[in-house]
């Protein structure tokens, strides 16, 4: 397992706010920043899968009965 697929949600939000701190400052020479760059890119896919996955768990809630039901959120 890559060390991407073992970071909490957080974990990957706060690197990947330390990779956009390091691009934003300028001074990273061209072929770190395409480097840290990629990494930036990997974070970013990693937190959008974990909110995907979270917004599929919850679009199902449990009824008092125990039954599964539907439920959908409005989009923004």
């Amino acid at each position: 397992m890559s060390k991407e697929k073992e970071l909490t949600f957080e974990q990957a939000m706060e690197e990947l706010e330390q990779v956009v701190e390091k691009l934003e400052e300028g001074d990273v020479p061209l072929e770190e920043a395409i480097t840290i760059y990629k990494k930036g890119m990997d974070l970013s896919r990693l937190c959008h899968t974990k909110l995907k996955s979270v917004e599929e768990q919850l679009t199902q809630i449990l009824r008092e009965d125990g039954e599964l039901e539907e439920f959908a959120t409005e989009e923004e």
